[in-house]
């Protein structure tokens, strides 16, 4: 599943590949990923504009057109944007192509169709898709995190991957922040002391450094990321077997020997 680090590497690609250049034509080969606009509205919206700098705010990637529109990408458990050729041969899940200047293309690629595009008229509308979405993760200081886990009743885990509350941190990357902290997904937020509290912000940290620098949360054997998936996982720590359970529905990956 794509989290900020994924979508900064996107970020990233539409940056290379598409800022200021002018988009020649907008193929929608399935209208099942657009999010509340039309394919003749996406197509005439876009076609003739260029994209200005694009931004990211946790899992969303924003991409400003040069008269005021901006086309936001979301892209789900299964979502990726593309660089390619027109040359190229289509994949079986690019859903809608942008084809630029000079024959280059950004394919949004997608099998499992649960989020997708949408075209924000101004900026106006921009504000209204980022209006229930907290601070990014990498923006937040160590005193507003700190701030932010005081007095939440859930489980540290719910409390990462609430993107009203911290907005980018998926299940991979809270479930990675834990075990460098040494923090049980299930223990309520409220319950942690100062000292854990700094512990948890540190490890989210300098996991996101390393994640964003590989743009994705890499499987390093060193790395819980790296063991979780594994016949018989064991803690690359510790080497004591790994538990598996479920905190706000989503599989759970820890150490009961580290964590606590």
């Amino acid at each position: 599943m794509p989290e900020l680090p994924d979508v900064e590497a996107f970020r990233g690609v539409l940056r290379s590949c598409g800022q200021g250049h002018p988009v020649e034509k907008v193929d929608v080969r399935d209208a099942g990923v657009l999010r509340g606009v039309s394919a003749r509205r996406l197509r005439s919206g876009v076609e003739g504009h260029r994209f200005a700098e694009p931004r990211r705010h946790g899992k969303l990637l924003i991409a400003p057109l040069d008269d005021g529109p901006a086309v936001v990408w979301h892209f789900g458990m299964t979502g990726e944007l593309v660089a390619a050729s027109s040359d190229d041969p289509p994949h079986d899940h690019d859903r809608v192509v942008l084809t630029l200047d000079g024959g280059r293309q950004l394919r949004y690629r997608d099998q499992r169709k649960l989020q997708g595009i949408r075209f924000a008229e101004d900026e106006g509308a921009v504000a209204e898709l980022e209006a229930d979405l907290g601070p990014d993760a990498l923006d937040l200081d160590r005193t507003e995190f700190l701030e932010l886990l005081a007095g939440r009743r859930g489980a540290v885990k719910s409390v990462l991957m609430d993107q009203s509350l911290i907005a980018g941190l998926g299940n991979l990357l809270s479930d990675e922040i834990l075990w460098r902290a040494r923090i049980a997904p299930g223990r309520p937020a409220k319950g942690l002391d100062e000292g854990e509290a700094r512990g948890v912000y540190t490890a989210m940290r300098r996991v996101l450094a390393s994640a964003v620098r590989a743009g994705r949360v890499p499987p390093r054997r060193t790395w819980l990321t790296g063991r979780r998936d594994d016949a018989s996982p064991v803690c690359p720590r510790c080497g004591t077997k790994l538990c598996s359970g479920r905190v706000s529905g989503r599989r759970t990956v820890w150490c009961s020997n580290c964590q606590h």
